[in-house]
């Protein structure tokens, strides 16, 4: 598509100088383009910049609070959240332009399949049910609170479409392992105030139960090396959230102890 149409593109990033030539090259039809920044050390911005996007540099919030506050920049009446390691496929873009242009006021959101890749192979049994909500009217849509496993939120009907986004999810193990910490961090912290208990042996349990779930309930085991490796990591952040959760609670009696 040549011409530009009426949409507003919400993304959050830090330290995505490698993803964002990708990202934004596959979602250029946008006339709006929203990055939210929370403190990139490398070209990211600049990159953002370089391409035209509406750049503003906020102080990191949570997943959803964070990505709230770039739907809430976006000026159009349709916007798509999209994360920074993701793609809109032709497919996809002819089809959202369909959608801005002539699209029905009886639909306020739609969904897409996504298809995962990792590690150069598409992720077809253990992530192939994975399906989003990303394109909504902004006045029928908003991102849930949560810290981490956030979510689109739509007020009426929302009608699946075919056509997917691409989703290509971080390869290198040492990020992954970073990765894991910062998420095993943020989910047992959002435990905690729900008020949930673990222990170590409930943490290893769980995480042993992951990994059944992963590689042989979900397929992963069809999935090569890469199902193997991902299994493994969803076991081990599991562990991570609930042995940390578990350390926050002994936190907590020791403080109460010693007041």
């Amino acid at each position: 598509m040549g011409k530009k149409i009426p949409l507003s593109v919400a993304i959050i990033t830090k330290n995505e100088a490698e993803n964002m030539p990708g990202c934004i090259g596959s979602i250029k039809f946008a006339d709006q383009i929203v990055v939210v920044d929370s403190g990139s050390t490398d070209d990211t911005v600049k990159i953002a910049s370089d391409f035209g996007c509406d750049v503003f540099i906020e102080e990191w919030r949570g997943f959803g609070p964070q990505k709230q506050f770039a739907i809430d920049k976006c000026k159009h009446r349709w916007v798509l959240v999209l994360d920074a390691d993701e793609r809109i496929p032709s497919e996809t873009a002819m089809a959202i332009g369909d959608i801005v242009s002539k699209g029905s006021d009886d639909v306020a959101g739609y969904s897409f399949p996504r298809k995962n890749w990792f590690r150069g192979r598409l992720i077809k049994h253990l992530w192939g049910g994975d399906r989003i909500i990303r394109l909504f009217q902004k006045n029928l849509g908003r991102m849930t609170s949560a810290a981490v496993h956030e979510s689109v939120e739509v007020n009426g009907h929302v009608e699946a479409l075919d056509v997917p986004i691409e989703h290509f999810t971080e390869s290198d193990l040492s990020k992954i392992l970073i990765k894991i910490d910062h998420y095993s961090t943020l989910g047992a912290q959002e435990a905690f105030i729900e008020g949930r208990k673990a222990t170590i042996w409930s943490a290893s349990f769980r995480a042993a139960l992951a990994f059944f779930q992963s590689y042989f309930l979900k397929l992963g085991a069809l999935d090569g090396a890469q199902g193997l490796t991902l299994s493994i990591t969803d076991s081990v952040n599991k562990f991570f959230k609930y042995a940390k959760l578990s350390e926050l609670h002994k936190q907590t009696k020791s403080l109460d102890q010693s007041r």
